[in-house]
Formats: C-alpha cells, sequence, structure tokens
C-alpha cells in the first residue's frame, strides 16, 4: 500500500491541518495530490514525500458525508480501499477531508507505551504550537528587527486590509523596506497570500533577497533571464514563474522583455511589492515600460505595496500615477485629483491650528460643516468644549478629520521629526593638501571617472601612498578605541585598503564585499560587532544595504556616491532609530581633485551630512550634468563656477525644502503616526520579556538528538552530530549559534534568532507531534486509591478549512484534555500527583501482559472521552465564532460608516471582510476533536491485573 496511484488518500504528516489528500496524477517522479478541505494542491517527489496513506482497520471510526461510523471491513481492490460501515460499502474516495485519526489507541491497547515525560513534552509542544499561532505576531515572532511603534503599526494596519494595497511613503530611513517585509511575512504566514512578487530596481535585488531571508526566515527566488531559460531547457512549456512561490525581479528586466512579462503576469500572484515606485514614470499621455508592467500585474493582483521616500512634495502628478496604480475606481482624473488635494491642503492647516490650540477661523468653520453635514448643532456644542480646553475632544475631532481624509487609506506617510529617536550628526569635513606627487591627482580622477559611472574598467588602486590613507589612520588613532565602519564603492577598494592598512599598522580589520557569501557576511559583520573583535569594518557599497551597525557612532567615507539618496543610504547604517550617540561622518579630499568638487557640493551646497534631504533627486537632476564637467576641469579654472554652483543649488535646496513644507499634508501625517499602544506592539513585547527565561526550544531540539551548550550571555551552541532525523536545514552545515534574545541578534547577524515561528523549531515541532513518540503513556501513582485507574485523553481541535481564512487566529488547534475513570465519570480537575511524576523518571513500562485488561478497560473509557471531548469542543467553537463574529462585524460597522464619508473605502474591501465572516461562522461548526495522546494513570495494583 505505498505506491501512489490516482485515487488513493493520503495524509501529509508534515502539515497535518490539511486534512485528508487525494491522488490526482503520478507524473515522473512526482505524485499530485489535492487537500479537497483546504483547497490546495501539492506535488511531491515520490522518494521523499512526507506522506501517510490514510487506512482504517475494523473497528476504527471514520468520518463519512459529515457522520461518523464504524469500519466492519476493509478490503483491498485495484490499490483503492473499500470500506464496509454499518452494512454499507463506501470507497476511500467518500471519505471526509476531516478525519478523526490517531495511533494512540492502538499503541496503548497493544501495551506500547513512552516515558511519561515524553507524553506531558508532546501536550506541552501542542499547547505552544496553539500559542503561536493565534498570537497577534505570527509570521513575525522570529523577525531580527527592532519593535519601532510606527513600523508596527503599519503592519497592524494593513493585516486589517483585504487585501492590503498602500502606498509606504515614509522618509528616508524610518524603515520602508521593513515595513513592507513585515506586512509580507504576516499575509504569508496567515495563509492570505501564497504569491508573491517583489520588483525593484536591478542594484537592490541582492539587497532585498538578503532583509527577506536574514531578517524575516523567507527565502525568495532571484529571477532573471538565466534562471528563466534554464527552466525552459528542463521543461519548454512550463512557465518559468510558475517554479516558484516567492519571487524577487528586476522590474526593468522584466519590463524590457515582452515574453518575460508575459509570463509573469500569467503566473498570477496573491502579493505585488514594487519598491523606488518613483521610477514608474506615467502622465495622461505616456506610460513608461516599467510603469505599464506594474499597471498590469496590479489589475491582476489582489494586494499591492508601493515603496517611495518622495510622494507628493514635488509633484502631484507622480503621486496621482502611483495612487491610480492602488486604485484606478478611485483616481480617474488628473485635474480633478489637482483640485481635491487644494482640499487637503486647507484640512492640514485645519489640523495645525487644532494641534497647537489656536482659535479656529471662520472659514474653518465652513470648512468643517460641510464634512459633517446635519451636524451643525453636534458640532458647534464639539467645537466649544475644545475652546474650553477638552483636549480629548480636540483628539477625536481630529481622528474624524483623518478618517475623512482622502488618500489616508491609501498612504502611509511617516516623518523623522514626529518619529523622533534619532541621533545628531557630527560632520568632519577635511581637504587634505596636494601632494608632491603629480600623479596622484591623475589616479584620482581616473577612480572618481569610475565611482560615478563615466567609466566602466576600475584603475587600479595602491592606497600605501595615497594621502586619504594618512588621514584615516589619524581618525583611527584619535577615536580609539571606538568601533569605525568605512565605506567604499568597490571590492577592489576594500582589498586595496585593507592591504594598505596591512602593511602600515598592526590593526584588526573585517572585510565585507559582493564577492563574499552570506555566511562570510555574517561571520565578518559579527567579528566587527564583537566588542574584542575587529575596530574597522571596511565595507563596498553592499555594506550599505539593509546592514544595521547602529552599536557604532563613526562612519568613514572613503569615497562619495554621486547621488545624494545613495549617501544617505550610507549614513543610514549609523543614523537609526535606536542609535545611542552621536553619529561622526567623516570625509575627506584631496585639493584640486575631483572628490573636492564632489565633497564640496554635498557639504555646502546641500549641507547633507547634517540632515535628510528629501530633494535629492531633485537636485541632482537640476546641477548633476554641470557638476561632472566642473569636476574635469583644473582646480584653479573651476573654482569661481564651483562657488557660484554651490550658491545657485543652496538657493534651490532652500526653495525646494519650502516647498516640500507648504506641501506637508498634516491630515496624512496624523493618520500614519506611530502610537505607544498597539495590540502587535505590546504583544511583542510581552514574548520579549517571556522569551528571557524561555529553555522549550532548546529542550524541543535535544529531543531529535541536537546538544547544546551556553556560549556567553543569551548566546547557545546547537551541536547536531547525533542529530536522529534529516531535514533541519539551519544545521546541515554543523553546529550553529543561536540566541533567543532580540537585543543579541539585532547585533549578531550569525546568530540564528529562535522563535515559535522560526523554520527550524517549526519543523521540530511538527515532526514531533506528526509521530508517534509520547502519543500513549502509562504512569503509577501512588497517592490513588486501590484498583483505581484514570485515562487522560489529550485531543487536538482541528478545523479543515481554506489557508485564506486564517481560522487559527480564532480557533488555534489546541490541546484538550478530558481526564475519565473506570467508572466513566469524568473528572475535570484530574492531575498526577508531582511525586508520581517525580518518581516515573525515565522509565518505560511494559503493559504487554496487561493487554487483556486494557482490552476491557480503554475501548469504553476511550469513547465517554470522546463523547466529553465534543461537548468541550463545541464550547470553543462558539467562543471561536463569537471572537470571529465581534472582530470582523465592528471592522465591518466602521469601513461602512466611513465609506459614507470618505471614497478611499473601496467596496471590494467590504465585500470581502463580509464575505470572509461568512465563510468562518460556516466553517467553524465543522471543526472536531482528533485524538492525539492518551495516558493511563493507575495506582500502584494495577501491574498485578491479569485476565
Amino acid at each position: 500500500m505505498n505506491s501512489f496511484a490516482p485515487g488513493q488518500r493520503w495524509f501529509s504528516s508534515a502539515e497535518p491541518e490539511l486534512g485528508l489528500g487525494t491522488v490526482l496524477r503520478l507524473a515522473g517522479r512526482q505524485v499530485q495530490i489535492v487537500f479537497t478541505g483546504t483547497g490546495v494542491v501539492r506535488m511531491y517527489a515520490l522518494g521523499s514525500a512526507p506522506l501517510l496513506r490514510a487506512v482504517f482497520r475494523p473497528g476504527e471510526r471514520v468520518r463519512i458525508g459529515g457522520q461518523d461510523k464504524t469500519v466492519e471491513r476493509a478490503e483491498l481492490r485495484d490499490a483503492l480501499i473499500h470500506y464496509t460501515c454499518d452494512g454499507q460499502l463506501h470507497t476511500e474516495g467518500e471519505l471526509d477531508a476531516e478525519q478523526p485519526v490517531s495511533q494512540a489507541d492502538s499503541r496503548l491497547l497493544s501495551g506500547r507505551v513512552d516515558r511519561n515525560d515524553q507524553f506531558e513534552f508532546r501536550r506541552e509542544c501542542l499547547q505552544r504550537r496553539a500559542d503561536a499561532r493565534a498570537h497577534p505576531g505570527w509570521g513575525v515572532l522570529g523577525a531580527r528587527i527592532d519593535l519601532i511603534p510606527h513600523q508596527l503599526r503599519v503592519a497592524e494596519m494593513a493585516g486589517r486590509r483585504r487585501p492590503p494595497r498602500l502606498l509606504l511613503a515614509d522618509e528616508v530611513g524610518l524603515g520602508k523596506t521593513i515595513e513592507a517585509c513585515l506586512v509580507t511575512a504576516q499575509q504569508l504566514a496567515s495563509g492570505r497570500a501564497r504569491r508573491v512578487l517583489v520588483l525593484v530596481p536591478e542594484s537592490l535585488v541582492n539587497q532585498w533577497f538578503v532583509e527577506l531571508l536574514r531578517r524575516f526566515n523567507l527565502p525568495f527566488a532571484i529571477y532573471d533571464e538565466e534562471r528563466c531559460e534554464s527552466l525552459e531547457m528542463t521543461e519548454p512549456k512550463a512557465n518559468p514563474f510558475e517554479d516558484e512561490q516567492c519571487v524577487i525581479a528586476s522590474v526593468d528586466w522584466l519590463a524590457s522583455h515582452e515574453k518575460r512579462a508575459r509570463q509573469a503576469l500569467a503566473a498570477g500572484w496573491d502579493l505585488l511589492l514594487v519598491d523606488e515606485a518613483h521610477h514608474l514614470v506615467w502622465t495622461p499621455e505616456f506610460s513608461s515600460p516599467g510603469y505599464a508592467l506594474v499597471e498590469a500585474l496590479s489589475a491582476r493582483t489582489p494586494g499591492l505595496l508601493l515603496l517611495t521616500a518622495t510622494p507628493e512634495q514635488l509633484g502631484l502628478g507622480g503621486h496621482f500615477a502611483r495612487l491610480r496604480l492602488l486604485d484606478p475606481a478611485r483616481y480617474t482624473d488628473l485635474d480633478a485629483f489637482r483640485a481635491e488635494s487644494r482640499g487637503y491642503l486647507e484640512l492640514s492647516a485645519l489640523a495645525e491650528r487644532l494641534l497647537e490650540g489656536q482659535s479656529l477661523t471662520t472659514a474653518d468653520m465652513t470648512t468643517l460643516s460641510g464634512l459633517f453635514p446635519g451636524d451643525e448643532a453636534a458640532l458647534v456644542a464639539r467645537l466649544g468644549r475644545i475652546a474650553a480646553g477638552d483636549d480629548a475632544e480636540r483628539e477625536a475631532l481630529l481622528a474624524d478629520l483623518v478618517d475623512r481624509h482622502g488618500t489616508g487609506r491609501a498612504m502611509v506617510r511617516n516623518r523623522r521629526a514626529a518619529v523622533g529617536g534619532f541621533p545628531t550628526r557630527l560632520p568632519w569635513i577635511t581637504t587634505l593638501d596636494a601632494p608632491e606627487d603629480p600623479t596622484v591627482l591623475g589616479r584620482l580622477r581616473a577612480e572618481f571617472a569610475h565611482d560615478v559611472g563615466d567609466s566602466d574598467d576600475e584603475p587600479g588602486h595602491d592606497y600605501a601612498r595615497d594621502p586619504r590613507t594618512d588621514w584615516l589612520l589619524g581618525i583611527l588613532e584619535q577615536v580609539a578605541p571606538a568601533k569605525v565602519l568605512l565605506l567604499c564603492r568597490s571590492r577592489a577598494k576594500v582589498q586595496a585598503l585593507e592591504e594598505a592598512l596591512r602593511l602600515r599598522t598592526g590593526l584588526q580589520v573585517a572585510r565585507f564585499h559582493e564577492d563574499m557569501n552570506l555566511l562570510q557576511r555574517d561571520r565578518n559583520a559579527a567579528f566587527f560587532a564583537d566588542p574584542d573583535g575587529a575596530r574597522l569594518l571596511i565595507a563596498s557599497e553592499i555594506g550599505a544595504e539593509g546592514r544595521n551597525f547602529q552599536f557604532a557612532q563613526h562612519l568613514v567615507l572613503w569615497d562619495l556616491p554621486l547621488h545624494p539618496d545613495m549617501l544617505e543610504q550610507r549614513i543610514g547604517r549609523l543614523d537609526r532609530i535606536g542609535q545611542k550617540g552621536d553619529v561622526n561622518l567623516h570625509a575627506a579630499a584631496v585639493a584640486g581633485s575631483a572628490q573636492e568638487v564632489l565633497l564640496r557640493w554635498v557639504h555646502e551646497g546641500l549641507d547633507a551630512f547634517r540632515g535628510v534631504l528629501a530633494d535629492g533627486r531633485e537636485l541632482l537632476r537640476s546641477f548633476g550634468a554641470e557638476l561632472l564637467q566642473l569636476a574635469e576641469q583644473d582646480a584653479d579654472a573651476r573654482e569661481p563656477a564651483l562657488t557660484e554652483l554651490i550658491a545657485r543649488s543652496r538657493e534651490k535646496h532652500a526653495e525646494l525644502a519650502r516647498i516640500i513644507a507648504e506641501g506637508r499634508d498634516r491630515l496624512l501625517e496624523l493618520g500614519s503616526r506611530g502610537t505607544d499602544g498597539g495590540e502587535l506592539l505590546a504583544a511583542l513585547h510581552g514574548d520579549d520579556q517571556h522569551a528571557a527565561m524561555d529553555d522549550h526550544a532548546l529542550r524541543l531540539l535535544e529531543a531529535f538528538g541536537v546538544h547544546n551548550e551556553p556560549l556567553g550571555p543569551n548566546q547557545w551552541l546547537l551541536d547536531p552530530e547525533h542529530l536522529t532525523v534529516d531535514g533541519f536545514e539551519e544545521l546541515k552545515q554543523g553546529p550553529r549559534a543561536v540566541t533567543f534574545d532580540r537585543a543579541t541578534a539585532l547585533g549578531r547577524d550569525d546568530l540564528l534568532y529562535l522563535r515559535d515561528d522560526h523554520p527550524l523549531l517549526l519543523s521540530a515541532n511538527e515532526l514531533l507531534v506528526s509521530g508517534e513518540t509520547g502519543n500513549a503513556a502509562f504512569l503509577v501513582d501512588d497517592s490513588l486509591p486501590p484498583r483505581t485507574v484514570v485515562m487522560e485523553a489529550v485531543n487536538v481541535i482541528e478545523c479543515v478549512a481554506p489557508r485564506g481564512l486564517d481560522v487559527e487566529r480564532y480557533l488555534p488547534p489546541a490541546p484538550l484534555s478530558v481526564a475519565v475513570d473506570t467508572r466513566l465519570q469524568v473528572r475535570p480537575d484530574f492531575a498526577p500527583g508531582e511525586r508520581a511524576r517525580l518518581r516515573a523518571g525515565d522509565r518505560v513500562f511494559d503493559l504487554s501482559p496487561q493487554r487483556k485488561v486494557l482490552a476491557a478497560l480503554v475501548p469504553p473509557m476511550l469513547e465517554r472521552a470522546r463523547e466529553e471531548a465534543l461537548l468541550r469542543a463545541q464550547e470553543r467553537v462558539a467562543e471561536a465564532m463569537a471572537k470571529a463574529d465581534a472582530l470582523l462585524g465592528a471592522e465591518i460597522a466602521r469601513l461602512k460608516a466611513l465609506a459614507r464619508v470618505n471614497p478611499a473605502v473601496r467596496p471590494e474591501e467590504i465585500s470581502a471582510l463580509e464575505q470572509e465572516r461568512e465563510q468562518l461562522l460556516a466553517i467553524l461548526p465543522t471543526a472536531r476533536p482528533r485524538l492525539d495522546s492518551l495516558r493511563l494513570v493507575a495506582s500502584t495494583d494495577f501491574l498485578q491485573l491479569r485476565r
């Protein structure tokens, strides 16, 4: 019965919640299984499929057509099993997707039992799994992130949307990527999204891959032309984008390749993420290829997240172009949107006066009357209370204004000034004396040409004679023993700098560049983070991507990127929320060099070292070409023109800053601002406090032969030398260091950060609870009266449902224990004595001599326990239905009320929530308890019984 044939029924041992599956077809060395209860289709390799044949023997119960029946006979005909139940013949295809399957009863009846501690640990694992699944942070419990309120609020907000369609437009440095990854992780974990496509500029592909994997344990596949061609060679007729569920691709590559674009569209996605969305160009007369691609994908994809740091401030046309991707039915006409936006500015001014406690103008009263039609009397009363100093009423009115604000539903905009927590930037800018060696300026000019993209050929670097090397050594000596991060453009520069320092000093140096694999980078970053490790980390541009070095306060910029946004990305490695000290920025250029032109423009013209540039892209567009021309000229000839260019840049920067300030949408910022509360933030904080004293993960892995030993504060070493199973991907390369502490994990990328939703622990938990270990146990309790036997039956309440409903949020698969004695009386508060549990130790009983006794005692006790479990399960189901109805009902009512005053509330969103509530209330009552494990607790005379 171990060979596959269409129509057979199988269980997934790795995903038992899928219910009973049916073999659809065999394709080469793979078998396709459909799990009809959850609507999931899986392809498995024949040699390693985690599947168990669903075989029921006479005397066991099965569920057919929603009714429980007892199997009288089972026979195999043409590879399919036919069951006779209550005198009627049924094929295995008639079995319901949900079945009351357990091996615990047969093991107990045959006298095969495990240790008592294994039974108790199994029950603990079931409870841990249920608690994690019902946790508000499911999917991001093990995310390697700081608990920053505004980021978690975005995730919480998106989690309530059906589906999430948002423009994430926080200022630079506030973590738009983290927010998008949080949303993605929660959508995948809840089952609302299965297929995710991330489109980014080519330069950010690797950064996104690392961010998703290292911070969120999400393994995405990078797609390019080479990968697609390789897949097509294996299966010419297949769509390569259907080979993976989660994909990252360059938007430029996909938009320029018509065939690949068609294939990506045809593959179908649940969630689409687009970074640097401001690069997508649209006007009423023209769409760029990238915009056209995203527009086509967004029309077919339920969830959409657009990321940009430059929303409406520098052009309403571009802002409108992004909003119409999110909601084309709402944003149809650019002129109408311009008129609408002028109204938002009036509301922003009104909100500003409310915030600052100023008196409202007559025009404000008129505006408010238009927003609250029919409530004039109530409005007058509210304004009277506000005038009298009622702060609560003021906040309530502001909240009502936010609800009525158009783009607030589609857009999130947090500002650094409002969020707070950022350090002070201290620039230390140096002009180095021109060297006597005339060849130095020539070498610097060649280096500059490659840095800014004017030359594809990178020159050789000899930094032993470079004036900047003496300057760097001086900084290292001056700030000792502080850690110093040095960023430069390329791998070649990293190696040349390391070589120069090796020849001139014995300083411990760590390296970080693109030719190192992820593990090598993590180890070098850990060497830098270690208080006794490297004082200096030299990193190429990749060091500015997705890494957190906020334990350091000194950043050396060996060279400068031409684009101000890239400079900000570099500075952002240290200038982050949570930075404990001032950020010292060190930059130098040789007098007369091309680098001096760029340094002076950035420092004197843009003041980019002291604050974030919201207009950096626009300033580069205005002055970049002129700047590069000046860099090619001799120092004396260019000085007047450079001074004039810097002056014009300052004026332009001031003008753009004024436009941005005047265009600030205060209501949007109020609606986006982080809060001190929030269920997700509070739940994750609580989980952090508990993690410090929690050794469950270590005990779980120990059950599979993975030994542990402490390495230091909050660190353990997992040694898989005696591992008893295959499949723990994280341990295949040997011992791994781990932590359960968030702060330690943030400072040490090389450590595994283990929480209950980490893939390693999920795999271990599923392996344990899907196996037999601990599902049958026996315990002697000498505190019980003679001839007393109590059976504990542990059931798991399971509801077979489509994953996208997220049923387990309301009804997690929690263990439900029922204790029954030999008189078939339920003992609600029964628990074995502590002395008996301690004395049991690691003893395993042989109950084979008592098999006849067990055959007489267990079946009626088991039937009574089953009846009681059904009753208790119904109570939990009722609680789950009430919870689902209350939560979704309240959200539906809120959205319906909001839709009357805010056109941005999409009817589809309300309809999706209504359908979800209807489906949940219909499917939750189908939940049933499944017997998982049994323990027989008996008095001391039980082992003497014979029949």
